[in-house]
């Protein structure tokens, strides 16, 4: 290898070697911080492999093109789902050593209120041009409030960016259908 700590991502493809997830996610854990409290695994990669720690704070809706696999390593997460505007998003538990695979399109809020739980969440790269939606639903009336598209880059750099405006701008938080002002990032589905 080429200096890097074995539980780090390597730069070079060709130089990685296997290393124990578990010492990889004790030396990164105190990046794991809200909003989003993710952290990529690989950059230069097809794939995002990210781990994912409890305690995040959003209330976003993640309108990914593609599949997403989802890891419980500890702890427990909250799949929130919001089939359609206008119709309640529900809850689906992930239990410690569940997987699932999400379809893609499916609009998906993670809920991880449990400051200890941790997961790994595995998703394509996107191609130029092929753009990840993130939508926040009224509390109220479960009718869309905003909707913001982006290509993704480095998810968890992208992201807390986008929370933070919303979180700014309470025009943009107000429900054009019947007026009530989303709460913002904190607030739990």
């Amino acid at each position: 290898m080429t200096g890097h700590a074995p539980t780090d991502w390597d730069p070079d493809p060709r130089d990685r070697r296997p290393f124990r997830l578990d010492a990889w996610i004790t030396a990164h854990r105190h990046e794991l911080v809200p909003p989003v409290a993710n952290r990529q695994v690989f950059r230069q990669a097809d794939m995002i492999v990210m781990v994912v720690g409890g305690g995040n704070q959003r209330n976003d809706f993640h309108d990914d093109p593609r599949e997403e696999f989802f890891h419980q390593i500890r702890g427990d997460m909250d799949l929130v789902i919001w089939p359609t505007e206008g119709e309640e998003p529900f809850h689906m538990p992930i239990r410690e050593g569940e997987v699932y695979l999400l379809p893609a399109g499916v609009r998906h809020s993670p809920q991880r209120p449990d400051p200890d739980s941790v997961g790994l969440v595995v998703e394509y790269q996107r191609p130029l041009g092929e753009l990840d939606g993130f939508e926040w639903v009224c509390f109220e009336c479960a009718h869309l409030v905003h909707r913001v598209e982006i290509q993704v880059q480095a998810i968890d750099r992208d992201l807390p960016p986008l929370f933070a405006a919303f979180d700014a701008d309470e025009e943009v938080r107000t429900c054009p259908n019947c007026g009530a002002v989303h709460p913002g990032t904190g607030a739990r589905l």
